[in-house]
């Protein structure tokens, strides 16, 4: 019962992290990765409790380190192009 607390209070620290810290995009990615986490040991937690299969994890994980290597690809591009991941110094949507 304690660890599903714990897990909970994990999960919503990270989101409130996510949303609360909004400058750099390093943060933003580290807090999305700590929930990606999280989500995983609360989807271990729900398989192994009821004894389904674990193949599912597998894709779940595959489809957070896909979202890891898109976002470090982004972060790259921004360093590249203007040299921090700062939010606020440019705007996103010029081309």
């Amino acid at each position: 019962m304690i660890m599903y607390l714990y897990i909970m209070i994990c999960f919503f620290c990270g989101i409130w992290v996510f949303s609360s810290n909004r400058k750099h995009l390093l943060i933003t990615l580290l807090s999305l990765e700590f929930v990606v986490l999280i989500l995983y040991m609360i989807l271990f937690n729900y398989l192994n409790m009821y004894n389904f299969e674990l193949f599912f994890m597998m894709i779940f994980l595959t489809f957070s380190v896909c979202e890891g290597a898109l976002g470090l690809s982004i972060l790259v591009s921004m360093i590249r192009s203007y040299g921090n991941d700062f939010f606020n110094i440019y705007s996103m949507l010029q081309c």
